[in-house]
């Protein structure tokens, strides 16, 4: 018996040893993500700067917030997650202001996921600064102040920044991300937005690492 419980603690151990010593998971560039050729000054230049490019009107962005809301807690402090709007149309610059002005009025984090709520699964509609002021004022903020705030000139070079850097990622689809201004990653590289977080936690780990 003593024999036998000796050679299961080995076999055990032995396994626990592979499994560490087993190399992570690998990425290709050019099959998981594409390396910029010309690369996006960050915001965080003392950090790892992941930005999630998404549009409040994109269905996709909607089931991928509660996945990358939660890959964020994990990050740990070199890491900058940032998320910047799309603008393909004029039609999307009224989300853009609307997510920077949440952003001006500290109510971004509580209204972030009640937007892609009430778009989605209420059918509100925010396309105009009243409908995004009578929105914030819901949590909140004082209408009036939301609406300057809305047209202001620091919100609209937000999104003029934001347009800027969208065009600079090359970016063809939303949700999509880009780590270190440098590698852009989408789910029609990777397969799924699971493993779009998951490449992008590889190149994290090998910009960290300073192996990229």
């Amino acid at each position: 018996m003593r024999i036998l419980l000796g050679a299961l603690a080995l076999s055990l151990s032995l396994a626990s040893v592979a499994q560490e010593e087993a190399p992570s998971q690998s990425f290709e560039e050019g099959e998981h993500y594409e390396k910029l050729a010309e690369p996006v000054p960050t915001s965080a230049p003392d950090k790892i700067e992941v930005v999630e490019v998404f549009a409040y009107t994109c269905g996709h962005c909607f089931n991928f917030e509660p996945l990358i809301r939660a890959w964020k807690k994990e990050q740990k402090d070199d890491v900058e997650v940032v998320q910047v709007p799309a603008m393909w149309n004029n039609a999307m610059e009224v989300y853009a202001r609307g997510f920077y002005t949440a952003k001006a009025l500290n109510l971004l984090d509580e209204v972030h996921m009640p937007v892609f709520t009430a778009l989605h699964q209420e059918g509100k509609q925010f396309r105009s600064a009243e409908q995004w002021a009578d929105f914030l004022a819901s949590y909140g903020a004082d209408k009036e102040k939301a609406l300057k705030t809305f047209n202001s000139f620091g919100v609209t070079s937000q999104v003029r920044q934001a347009d800027s850097k969208v065009r600079g990622y090359k970016i063809t689809g939303t949700p999509e991300m880009v780590v270190d201004g440098q590698y852009r990653v989408s789910s029609r590289m990777t397969g799924s937005h699971s493993n779009m977080l998951r490449v992008v936690d590889y190149l994290v780990e090998q910009i960290r690492a300073d192996e990229l």
